[in-house]
């Protein structure tokens, strides 16, 4: 069952009315349910769609936390956008959270009619872990899983080059499974990363990235550029000037609130 709020008149003056439901279930998976909160503009459609992706450490975190300062810039942009939980680790290991991921996709294709969405424009988007699963799945997901551009903010695109830079946490224990720093380990890591994964002609990228993110290197940004690049991908990097790691913290600084005009402007010129 959903709730439905609407309409939902947003604080500035050329913002849009949407209708919003809650705790929607999109997938079973065993006894986990779970579920997305949806906004839908008001009007005919079909609209461009945003899968949101939050992080957290692939430990905690849901559907509400971390990705919230998205919310606001895609709706008065007009777009339909589904903000979804995925289940965490240690309990479940990879691929389990992206095949969460690639249900979304599926759910929100199957149910386009209803959401007023245009299913041949569907972008991913996700923050800090979230953005490495929306990197994994549009570079790994099946035909009819495929999406039309993928956002990645700030996002261990090569997990090799995270722990050798930073540590191997316990997020990255309890997704991949690996717990010591040997080859064994490596081989493993270096096979889950994105970075990795390219393949000839991937989907468009928008990279947004502050330079003194103190948990994910800027450099992974600027190498899984390159790497994208050299595949013949179509790929942006946006740099945030001084910003550390999560679009939380950036709230605090207008200086850096700046992206989310390119956020917006990237996505429809890429979902024109």
């Amino acid at each position: 069952m959903f709730r439905i709020v609407f309409p939902i008149l947003l604080a500035a003056a050329a913002a849009s009315a949407a209708q919003v439901r809650t705790d929607v279930e999109f997938a079973k998976k065993g006894d986990v349910s779970l579920t997305l909160d949806a906004s839908v503009p008001d009007g005919g459609g079909p609209y461009p769609a945003v899968i949101v992706v939050h992080g957290g450490g692939f430990t905690k975190g849901d559907k509400q936390t971390y990705v919230k300062p998205l919310f606001k810039p895609l709706t008065d942009a007009n777009f339909a956008w589904f903000t979804i939980n995925y289940r965490l680790a240690p309990q479940y290991k990879m691929p389990a959270p992206a095949e969460d991921v690639i249900s979304a996709i599926e759910w929100v294709k199957a149910h386009a009619s209803e959401y007023k969405v245009d299913p041949k424009r569907i972008a991913l988007v996700g923050e800090s872990a979230g953005a490495y699963l929306v990197d994994y799945v549009a570079l790994t997901a099946p035909k009819n899983a495929r999406v039309n551009a993928v956002v990645s903010f700030y996002g261990p695109h090569d997990l090799v080059l995270q722990v050798n830079e930073k540590k191997l946490s316990e997020g990255l224990q309890g997704l991949t499974g690996v717990t010591e720093w040997n080859p064994e380990g490596q081989k493993k890591m270096r096979e889950l990363s994105p970075s990795a994964l390219v393949q000839k002609n991937p989907p468009p990228f928008l990279l947004i990235h502050g330079t003194e993110d103190e948990q994910v290197p800027y450099q992974q940004s600027v190498k899984f550029r390159r790497v994208l690049m050299d595949k013949g991908g179509k790929v942006e990097l946006y740099t945030v000037d001084g910003a550390r790691h999560g679009v939380g913290p950036w709230e605090k600084d207008p200086a850096q609130q700046a992206y989310k005009a390119k956020f917006i402007e990237w996505l429809r010129a890429t979902l024109r």
